[in-house]
């Protein structure tokens, strides 16, 4: 159920565990699915934390996680919370997952990194973001998504993203427009000073995970989901 998982201890005087996930294929987190609900009960039973979620929204909003319980989800691109036992969530089937943290400090964030929100920025909105928030030393988790010689695009398309974020700019392996959001992102996150840890895996190319590019409407979200250790 778990494609990839990772913990990171910190904490100055008291121990702090952070903890990242990502799941795969055999669990659904699609918004409209049926089943949200069910998947949402099953991993806070699993990893014994109450999860935050958002209604993502392709844009750049980045939202403050205070008190999770019985709250509706806001609608915004990315989550970030000081807060203990609570998972925050983002939902893919192609656009970047990013989870960040800074273990020392207990501080912990979640963003929904597709064509339109990491061309507006919802990257480093994120992490100036946390940094107000008193974070110093920034890991981000770059996880699994379509990658750049699988996403084919307009050739305007991709000059018009590319021209916010250069490092997009990519081609096919069968040679045609393509923009590389991994690369982008993973630009954006150096830029201000991240270590990145990359969970490099085509969402397209392996079945494991869900694609849209692949699967259409039929296409469920897998999730990635970062988290302080109560």
């Amino acid at each position: 159920m778990f494609a990839y998982r990772d913990t990171r201890e910190g904490g100055v005087g008291d121990r702090l565990v952070t903890h990242v996930a990502f799941t795969d294929v055999h669990l659904d987190l699609a918004e409209a699915g049926p089943g949200l609900d069910d998947a949402l009960r099953y991993l806070e039973d699993t990893l014994e934390v109450r999860v935050a979620r958002m209604s993502q929204v392709h844009g750049s909003d980045v939202a403050m996680v205070q008190d999770p319980v019985g709250s509706v989800p806001p609608q915004a691109d990315a989550l970030v919370t000081a807060l203990r036992g609570v998972a925050l969530l983002v939902r893919v089937a192609d656009c970047v997952p990013v989870l960040l943290a800074d273990p020392e400090r207990g501080l912990v964030a979640a963003a929904h990194a597709g064509r339109t929100s990491m061309a507006a920025g919802v990257v480093p909105d994120t992490i100036d973001r946390l940094r107000a928030l008193g974070a110093d030393r920034i890991t981000a988790w770059v996880g699994p998504h379509i990658c750049g010689r699988c996403y084919e695009v307009p050739e305007a398309l991709r000059d018009e993203v590319a021209a916010l974020v250069p490092q997009s700019y990519a081609e096919t392996r069968w040679g045609t427009p393509a923009l590389d959001l991994g690369a982008g992102v993973r630009a954006q996150l150096e830029r201000a000073g991240c270590e990145v840890v990359e969970v490099d895996r085509c969402t397209l190319e392996h079945a494991q995970l869900h694609s849209h590019r692949r699967d259409g409407v039929a296409a469920g979200r897998f999730g990635g989901l970062v988290w302080v250790e109560r």
